[in-house]
């Protein structure tokens, strides 16, 4: 099964590798994502969530991890399973944002 690196020394597991790698964070592929919650149980750190289940501060998450994949981020769409030719020191704006780095 993939295991992403997601920081802090951890790792995170996807069973369709539905989890990109973005400059400062990690992405779900939304369309990709088959639902299943593995990442959730595993996440060492809690921070993937059911879209049912999201905390209300945490939902504009939603559109970031879509429009991380969109034309004005990475233009990626929907590549089919993470990959070396995949990963990008590009972040969504939000994420830029954040202090630090």
């Amino acid at each position: 099964m993939p295991e992403k690196y997601c920081g802090h020394g951890r790792t995170c597991r996807c069973p369709v590798d539905s989890i990109y790698d973005g400059g400062r964070t990690l992405y779900i592929q939304p369309d990709e994502c088959i639902d299943c919650g593995l990442c959730e149980t595993v996440c060492p750190v809690a921070a993937i969530h059911a879209d049912d289940r999201l905390p209300e501060e945490l939902k504009p998450w939603i559109a970031i991890n879509l429009e991380f994949f969109g034309p004005d981020v990475t233009g990626w769409g929907r590549p089919g399973g993470a990959d070396p030719k995949h990963t990008t020191t590009r972040d969504h704006a939000t994420v830029a944002a954040w202090p630090g780095k």
